[in-house]
């Protein structure tokens, strides 16, 4: 999919953005953001995880690869992004694993549009370092789980429906409304897709990945969604 035609931007990639199935934190991502000096949309890749100005480290941003809804826009590590920074992070879908309540391995499932249409996720980035040095990352904000979606987790990726992107990625600050879910009936056309267990080794990547398994291979749902985790 040319992701700088969907996104009206301009593609700034260094290299061909190839599919990827099963992104680990610290990995890159395509992002879409306002450039300045553009005065338009671009397209470009930035590590998952967004670095803060003190880290003394990029091995930090290991653990910033979320941001949550209820706390972004007063966090000392994401609010400045919150205010000035904000892009899109194109993506098919997301995994989730389902623990059961008993003893058994879990189950992962695949959040995807059902129609095959791609998704954008609310994202934060910055740039970390300096001269030679310097990197663009970013990070995902999560919110409370909606709709059919609470059956497999707590919560989820903020989803942000193509007539809130223009809104998310303009630079005026302290607009919490945007932190909002979309509206259910969006939701609604996302598809749960029940996998195998391949995605939980990183090493794996193919669109074997996330082929939905036969019914009597289904392990099953969990009593509590909260056990879960996300990414």
């Amino acid at each position: 999919m040319d992701l700088s035609a969907l996104f009206g931007a301009e593609d700034e990639t260094e290299m061909p953005i190839t599919a990827r199935f099963n992104v680990a934190p610290t990995a890159p991502v395509p992002i879409v953001r306002v450039s300045q000096r553009r005065a338009q949309r671009v397209l470009q890749t930035a590590r998952w995880g967004l670095l803060p100005p003190w880290a003394t480290d990029v091995r930090a941003g290991a653990r910033m690869i979320n941001a949550r809804a209820e706390t972004v826009a007063t966090s000392r590590a994401f609010a400045p992004s919150f205010a000035r920074r904000r892009c899109l992070v194109p993506a098919d879908g997301w995994f989730e694993w389902v623990k059961p309540a008993g003893k058994g391995a879990k189950q992962a499932y695949y959040m995807t549009p059902a129609d095959g249409g791609e998704l954008a996720f609310a994202g934060l980035w910055t740039v970390w370092g300096e001269a030679d040095a310097k990197v663009l990352t970013c990070s995902i904000i999560t919110t409370a789980a909606r709709s059919t979606l609470t059956a497999v987790h707590d919560r989820m990726p903020l989803l942000l429906p193509p007539d809130r992107w223009d809104a998310w990625l303009a630079p005026a600050a302290g607009e919490e409304s945007l932190l909002a879910p979309p509206p259910d009936d969006y939701l609604a056309g996302l598809e749960l897709r029940p996998v195998g267990p391949a995605v939980g080794n990183v090493r794996n990547d193919g669109p074997e990945l996330i082929a939905p398994i036969a019914a009597d291979a289904l392990r099953p749902p969990p009593e509590d969604p909260a056990t879960l985790t996300l990414f």
